[in-house]
Order: C-alpha cells, then sequence, then structure tokens
C-alpha cells in the first residue's frame, strides 16, 4: 500500500501494535537516544518505534525508530518482506531477453513496466505548508543532541532537495544538519554525494529544501544509491506504485513533498564553510569535526501540530541498519543484470552498510572472483567498500557462521586476498589517509586448477541422499524436536 503522509504510516504501526507512545516527560539532548538506543537492540515485539509525546520544551512530538526491524521496513514499503520490494525490478529486467518465440509476454511485462512508472503530481495547495513562517526559529523543533560528544544537536532525517544550476535536475540526499542556531545549520555533503556536485556546479549559492516527517518510501528513497539522473521522487513513485505529491515552496525554486510535517527552505552560500561535528554515527564511533558549508534557513512551512521524525545511529544494529538492508534487496536484481553470476549479497550490519559485502557467485572460470570485486568497486556507492569477500553459489550468505566456515577454511593468505587502492567513505577513521586507502578482496571460493592449485582440492562433507530421506521419515518417531 502507498502511504499517503506519515501520520497514516504511524496509525498503521499503532493498530499491528509496532509503536509505543511514550507519555512521560523526556529530554531532546541525550535521554531520547538512550531510550531509542536501549529499543533498538531488542529483538521481537519489544523493539517497536517510539513517539515521545511529551519533550522537555517542545510542542512537537519527535518519532524514532520507524524502520527499526525487518517487519517495520517491509511495512514502510508496502510489501510482505524485503525481496518481495524488488520483484517489480526483475520483471521490467526481463523485457530486452523476452525472445521470438514468447513473444507474447511483452504485453503483460509492458503493463507492469507502464504502471511502475509514476511521475510526481505537483499540487497546488499542500498539508506541509499550513503555517508559513518567515521569521525562521530553529528552536521550536526538538532537534535532538544524539550523543555525549556531539558538536551540537543534528537534524538526522532529512530530505535534501537541490537542483543542479547546469541540468535542472533534481536531487533528494539525506545529508545530516548541525544546527548552528535559530537560522542556520551546517549541510553536511559527502565530497562523493550528488547534493555535493550540485554545490559544486553553483558559481554563488544553491537554494535547498530540507522535508521532515514524509511518508516512509519517500523518506526511504532519499537513502537510495541512485544513479546520478535517477530521480529519487520517480523512484519513490515505483515503489509505493503511486505518484509523490509535490508543492512549489514558499520563498525558493523548488517543490518538496506535499504531505511532509515540516519544510525548511533556504540557501547554502558558495565558499562559506563552519566548523561542524563532532557526530556519533552509523560506523559506532564519532565522525570527526570539520568544515562544511552552511545552510541558511529562510522560511518553515509545517503542518499544524507537526511530528519531528528523527534517526539514532550508532553501533549496529539500530534503525539505519534496515535501511540499508531494503537497499540491499532492492538493488540486488541491478547488480544481477549487470554481473550474471551473482547469486546473492548481503551487507552485514557489522559492516555498516560500506565496510563489508558478502557475494555468492557461480563461479565458471578461472579469477571470476576477482572479476566481481573490482566491477562492485565500480558501480556507484559501492565504490566505498572497504571489504568484498567471494564465496561459491551454493553458500548462504546471509549465514555469517558458514561464511566465516568458508573463509577461514578456504582461502590462501598469498594467492586468495586483493589489496587494491581506491575511494573511501568520508566517514572511514581507519585508513591514514582521508577519502581513500586500501581496500581488501577475499576470495573464499573453490580454488581452480587453472589458478594455480596444484593440490586435490576435497570434497565437502555430506550425508548420502538415501540416508538422509530414511532418517526423514523416522524423524518424528525419534521424538527429537
Amino acid at each position: 500500500m502507498a502511504y499517503k503522509d506519515l501520520r497514516e504510516f504511524i496509525s498503521e504501526l499503532e493498530r499491528r501494535n509496532l509503536l509505543k507512545r511514550i507519555k512521560t516527560s523526556v529530554s531532546a539532548e541525550l535521554e531520547i537516544t538512550e531510550i531509542t538506543d536501549r529499543v533498538s537492540k531488542f529483538k521481537g515485539k519489544k523493539n517497536v518505534a517510539l513517539l515521545f509525546e511529551n519533550v522537555r520544551g517542545y510542542d512537537m512530538p519527535v518519532l524514532t525508530n520507524m524502520f527499526g526491524s525487518y517487519e517495520r521496513m517491509s511495512l514502510a514499503l508496502g510489501v510482505e518482506n524485503l525481496d518481495d520490494a524488488a520483484n517489480d525490478i526483475r520483471e521490467i529486467l526481463k523485457l530486452p531477453y523476452i525472445s521470438f518465440k514468447n513473444r507474447m509476454s511483452v504485453l503483460s511485462i509492458l503493463g507492469t513496466a507502464h504502471k511502475a512508472i509514476n511521475f510526481p503530481k505537483y499540487v497546488r495547495n499542500a498539508p506541509c505548508q499550513e503555517v508559513v513562517e518567515t521569521e525562521t526559529n530553529l528552536d521550536k523543533i526538538p532537534i535532538l543532541k544524539c550523543w555525549p560528544d556531539d558538536g551540537g544537536p543534528f537534524v538526522t532525517l532529512p530530505l535534501v532537495f537541490t537542483k543542479n544550476p547546469n541540468t535542472g535536475k533534481r536531487n533528494v540526499g539525506m545529508y545530516r544538519l548541525q544546527k548552528f542556531d535559530s537560522k542556520t545549520t551546517g549541510m553536511h555533503w559527502h565530497i562523493h554525494k550528488n547534493g555535493a556536485e550540485n554545490f559544486r556546479d553553483s558559481a554563488e549559492k544553491i537554494e535547498a529544501a530540507v522535508a521532515i516527517g514524509t511518508d516512509p518510501v519517500v523518506t526511504y528513497a532519499a537513502t537510495a544509491p541512485l544513479p546520478r539522473d535517477v530521480d529519487e521522487m520517480v523512484f519513490a513513485g515505483f515503489l509505493r506504485k503511486k505518484s509523490v505529491e509535490l508543492v512549489k515552496c514558499k520563498t525558493v525554486d523548488l517543490e518538496v513533498p506535499a504531505t511532509a510535517e515540516i519544510i525548511l527552505e533556504g540557501y547554502v552560500q558558495a565558499n562559506e564553510l563552519r566548523r561542524e561535528g563532532p557526530f556519533g554515527d552509523h560506523t559506532g564511533y564519532y565522525s570527526l569535526a570539520d568544515d562544511y558549508p552552511v545552510f541558511h534557513v529562510s522560511c518553515i512551512t509545517h503542518r499544524k501540530n507537526p511530528i519531528y521524525a528523527a534517526t539514532v545511529v550508532g553501533k549496529p544494529p539500530m534503525e539505519d541498519c534496515f535501511l540499508a538492508k531494503a537497499t540491499e534487496r532492492i538493488f540486488l536484481p541491478l547488480l544481477q543484470q549487470m554481473l550474471p553470476e551473482i547469486v546473492d549479497i548481503n551487507m552485514p550490519f557489522e559492516g555498516v552498510f560500506h565496510n563489508c559485502v558478502i557475494v555468492s557467485i557461480k563461479k565458471s572460470f578461472p579469477m571470476q572472483a576477482r572479476k566481481v570485486m573490482h566491477a562492485l568497486w565500480g558501480m556507484g556507492q559501492m565504490m566505498n567498500v572497504k571489504m568484498i569477500i567471494v564465496v561459491d553459489a551454493h553458500v548462504d550468505v546471509q549465514n555469517l557462521s558458514e561464511v566465516a566456515w568458508r573463509v577461514f577454511n578456504n582461502i590462501d593468505a598469498e594467492n586468495d586476498l586483493e589489496i587494491v587502492h581506491g575511494p573511501l567513505d568520508v566517514l572511514d577513521h581507519s585508513s591514514p589517509m582521508p577519502k581513500w586507502g586500501a581496500k581488501l578482496g577475499i576470495d573464499a571460493t573453490k580454488t581452480l586448477p587453472e589458478e594455480g592449485h596444484s593440490r586435490e582440492w576435497p570434497n565437502e562433507i555430506s550425508m548420502s541422499p538415501e540416508v538422509k530421506n530414511k532418517i526423514d521419515d523416522l524423524w518424528q518417531s525419534l521424538e527429537l524436536d
């Protein structure tokens, strides 16, 4: 289903007992984070979304942890499980391979493709502009200070809208905003991100708008690693199977989600930098303070009685891990389109998205694992992956114990490790140089004779099918379950 706004999603979470309303008075400084962090680490039904209704010093409630489980992430995308989110992509990708023999099936796939393209719908009146404040005051918003050494309060779930000044194409990214004062924030544009590219292409200043509290699919779309010219709002329309409604901002030439809770309008001036950070980041460490552009807020619009949506990041597992898992499943068909030998992929929580990727492949020729490693390192934001582990097709990459067993037993340290240099995520603190360094590829596949392995590779231990079938028939009578 497509939720019309964040409030409808909150109602659905509450209907399913997946949301807890916190009526106790709490502080936006550290206390909401500590509660959210504890709940994020719970397993099962105790891990719920949190709506803090009594935030000291503020009239707005604060929502956290709405994506923080497989169940809630799937519900946000309107699917039973995250693998289902990729089904339409798989159908569309079949289109180039329709043969003359089965050409009639083109009609059904074209129907799927046509329904999948939902361009934004532009409206004149919008809930996000029920209240317009040109006398801006960020002090009214319960922006969280999450961790003790943070440089200040940070907006942690912002959808930042910009346009490239040369092409006019829209970009929506999620870049944290440190609140400096009542009218300015930092704009944490990483050098590798499209928002930063738009900023670099601007001669004097670039207009920006920040949406907070959108419907869950729109929020997810801002985090997705899309190709440069793919519009995030079109992608959101594809995922939600319904167009995203956008409205023109009041003071800048940008369109924003009409049903958002809060919109910050303003601009980022070229050549104006300010110290931003530190920030307790999704790596589980503080990202260091550095100079970043300044976002000047010229207008704030919002719904009546707005809800402030935030996320808390830190040592995994946290809410952002499940956003990353959605990306892993949704983009797997595209990886398989470019690298058809890929069977499955896993970005484990402990790797915090960009530090470890495990991939299984159908290996059919020497050095194929190396080919896959280098191809992945050449794809968009995959360039930042610090470690790629490649295993054979029959290995369950979602089972970290099995992957570890294969790696520990299958590699030859001299021949199966690939070390290269290239870009790294800005948040990587282990590299001697910022933004680039060494990457590790581990080939844990069965070594072929052509790869220089002169010894006989032993067979894996497995029981004969006859015995397995016989014990299957006897199993219930053994009363071992």
